[in-house]
């Protein structure tokens, strides 16, 4: 009970994920990907995102999302739920960094 209320206040602990093994999902063109990254994720652009979601279920882990601002990870985020997928949004791809740091 006292995560739940926690995470009404503060949203998941998006570090935690990132130190079990969740997996950096960048959903930034192959261009924007290719211009700076986290070295720890993996590109799979937006627009391609609903013909992966087969292999994405296969490795069966947290996703964490991520995107230039936020915008298109919450997308692609709200597309990987609908799918049965355990995803959160961590917004800007230069945000991933804090939960590993």
């Amino acid at each position: 009970m006292l995560n739940w209320l926690k995470n009404l206040f503060t949203g998941p602990d998006l570090k935690a994920f990132a130190e079990n093994g969740a997996l950096i999902l960048d959903v930034r063109t192959k261009e924007e990907f290719k211009n700076g990254h986290h070295p720890k994720s993996i590109n799979i652009p937006l627009s391609d995102l609903s013909g992966k979601i087969s292999e994405l279920k296969a490795k069966q882990k947290t996703i964490i999302a991520c995107c230039q601002s936020g915008s298109r990870s919450s997308m692609a985020v709200s597309l990987l739920r609908k799918n049965g997928l355990d995803a959160y949004n961590a917004g800007s791809w230069r945000q991933i960094a804090r939960l590993f740091s």
